[in-house]
């Protein structure tokens, strides 16, 4: 079998399993086994760059930056959606339409999914472009950003036409978005407000990588263009399910309004039970010729209209306000209700935020409030009802002092959140951090767990993340629920951390907004903690990816005496705090400052070796061409449009030879 060969049968089952899996949600072959296919595609494209293929699954990872998104003018125009909010609004339009189409009516009754709209272009069955609604008549083009979304085919199977565009909702699964925020969380960040927002901001991320790292889904509902071959609605959601495209099957062919109630009756009870966020039902005119009588107002479709549900509400008593303390010090204020159902589960407390929506609401102890469960995962109260304000009300003193170790709080200027500035001796504080220095993704203390942690640290055994290394089997023994063998454990997995490499080390000390990657990031430029803890405001900003707000907060980190401390005795117990001998052995800051792109086929050592001295020695490889590429190192076949693209920006182009002796 020829290269080509083997490329385009790689092709076409990484396709295949990805459909089963992102679509049918069936899986057929296990992750591992796909990681191997993908990788070996990638090597076979990396030798033979002359077969690229913008839609190969291999370009799913992402890596082009968009800087400014480019606007395009919609080939046919995003229509919005006219609203009802009652069974009387479906039956005036019901009335209103049967007055100007003839013959029987039935209608598609599809969930309205509360996402991002998107119109995406097909050409030949592959993807060409993907555009933003926008206001309707133009659009965002982000057709990078959505080719990492994995339910998006970029290929297309069947009889499709030969052009046309499909619309849909890009959304973010609950699953998804919980698992964002307690990212988000951990590394100190304020979570994000609802998964709606947080699809919507995604597509127009600068990188597309990180786009990728996001569980985005887009589901899809309406096909247009010209000679489609399609009568129906119905018709068009099969259609575009044998295509490939992720549809839902909850859509429903009915043939009076009473079914029609009867569908919004069923989901306004079960839509919670579904994956993603919804906020109605979407009603329409099936047969595609009276679509096309019925026409158009100057903002919506005649032949569909939406009715949206009511966001589940109820009212209760709050009867009190108390304020916790996240490990950051951030304070965030919660409502302690009476308890009530909503949306199928037991509510007794709601998220306050912060003391900014306490005062636009003028929320206060002993008011009948009313709460919701609309897009946002944790209730919140949305209003107070007035006329049951007990007359001795008084305004809510939002608290000035920490309600755990009564240090006074501060707030930054363009900051919506109080701190306990207390750092050092705040327990919640403490707690917090030294349950995130165990954490899995940072020290990843076996036998060491959260409670553990908690119970440590009240009974006065450690009071900071460097006293676990003092800690002794019988001073844990007696612990609540500690017996000989998890005592054991837990001191193993305590000597054994000492191993985790220095990215992880500096991950888990805490710094905020010192994520994983950004930990990778400094630990690579600066090689030691010492080189960290010296760096000055205008260096640190030099650092790939590191803004004003990171340097900041790593310096405030490094200035604390304690912090310098406690690590000076974390190094004397020997946990890693540079990067090792080995891995220091063959890197440099020779290329420091230098964007290298590398193309073409090479002799001497392998594509991924070239990017691993390009990144040893401190330069930055990129996966396009900009005016910001310092050098595109070339070797055969290099492909055309990225020399012609490295001519017109004058970007040196050198060979594997050339950049080895520049690395020497």
């Amino acid at each position: 079998m020829t290269s080509k060969e083997q490329i385009l049968q790689l092709r076409e089952e990484l396709n295949k399993h990805n459909y089963n899996y992102y679509v049918l949600d069936s899986p057929s072959i296990s992750d591992y086994d796909f990681d191997i296919k993908l990788k070996k595609l990638q090597a076979l494209e990396a030798k033979h760059p002359e077969f690229f293929d913008a839609n190969s699954p291999s370009q799913r990872v992402g890596g082009e930056i968009t800087k400014n998104f480019e606007t395009l003018v919609h080939e046919q125009r995003m229509y919005s959606l006219d609203n009802s909010y009652s069974k009387e609004d479906l039956l005036d339009w019901e009335t209103r339409i049967k007055k100007m189409v003839d013959g029987d009516l039935q209608f598609t009754c599809e969930l309205k999914y509360d996402g991002a709209s998107i119109s995406l272009t097909y050409e030949n069955g592959n993807l060409i472009k993907a555009v933003t609604r926008g206001d309707g008549v133009q659009g965002d083009n982000v057709t990078a950003n959505i080719k990492t979304i994995r339910s998006v085919p970029l290929q297309l199977k069947g009889d499709f036409p030969e052009r046309f565009d499909i619309r849909g909702e890009i959304v973010l699964p609950y699953e998804g978005f919980n698992k964002m925020n307690e990212e988000r969380i951990e590394i100190g960040e304020e979570p994000y407000r609802n998964p709606r927002n947080t699809a919507s901001g995604s597509l127009k991320l600068q990188d597309s990588s990180e786009v990728a790292k996001r569980p985005l889904e887009c589901l899809l509902y309406s096909i247009v263009g010209s000679n489609l071959n399609i009568t129906t609605q119905f018709e068009s959601l099969e259609k575009a399910r044998s295509w490939g495209f992720k549809v839902p099957q909850a859509a429903k062919l009915v043939n009076s309004i009473d079914e029609v109630f009867e569908f919004i009756n069923y989901w306004d009870k079960h839509r919670h039970e579904l994956p993603y966020e919804t906020d109605g039902v979407v009603v329409k005119v099936n047969n595609l010729q009276q679509q096309e009588e019925l026409g158009y107002t100057a903002k919506a479709p005649r032949w569909a209209i939406a009715y949206k549900f009511k966001a589940e509400q109820v009212s209760t008593r709050l009867n009190t306000i108390s304020y916790q303390v996240g490990r950051t010090g951030a304070i965030t204020p919660v409502a302690n209700l009476e308890p009530v159902e909503l949306a199928g589960t037991t509510v007794k407390r709601a998220s306050l935020h912060n003391a900014d929506q306490i005062e636009k609401l003028d929320i206060r102890v002993g008011d009948e409030v009313f709460v919701e469960k609309g897009g946002e995962i944790i209730p919140k109260i949305i209003a107070v009802d007035l006329t049951k304000r007990p007359e001795n009300s008084q305004p809510t003193q939002y608290i000035t002092h920490c309600p755990e170790c009564e240090t006074e709080l501060v707030r930054t200027e363009g900051e919506a959140q109080h701190y306990c500035p207390n750092y050092n001796g705040c327990k919640p504080q403490i707690i917090g951090r030294i349950q995130h220095f165990i954490s899995r993704k940072a020290m990843d203390i076996e036998g060491l767990g959260g409670e553990t942690v908690a119970l440590l640290v009240n009974e006065n055994l450690i009071h900071n993340y460097s006293d676990l290394y003092e800690l002794t089997k019988e001073q844990v023994l007696p612990l609540e629920r500690m017996a000989e063998k998890s005592a054991d454990n837990l001191i193993k997995g305590i000597e054994q951390s000492k191993q985790v490499p220095f990215e992880r080390v500096l991950y888990a000390l805490g710094v905020r907004y010192v994520g994983e990657t950004v930990a990778k990031k400094l630990a690579k430029h600066y090689k030691s903690i010492e080189a960290i803890a010296e760096a000055s405001h205008d260096h640190l900003i030099n650092v790939d990816e590191i803004g004003v707000k990171i340097a900041e907060s790593v310096l405030e980190f490094f200035n604390s005496q304690t912090n310098r401390e406690i690590i000076n005795r974390l190094r004397d117990f020997g946990v890693q705090l540079e990067i090792s001998a080995e891995k220091l052995a063959n890197q440099t800051n020779i290329l420091e400052g230098n964007i290298f792109v590398v193309s073409g086929v090479f002799h001497i050592v392998s594509r991924d070796e070239l990017k691993k001295l390009i990144e040893d020695n401190g330069g930055k490889v990129s996966s396009s061409i900009s005016g910001k590429t310092n050098y595109i190192v070339a070797g055969d076949n290099m492909g055309p449009s990225k020399k012609e693209k490295a001519e017109k920006l004058q970007v040196s182009i050198i060979s594997e030879q050339e950049f080895l002796e520049m690395v020497q």
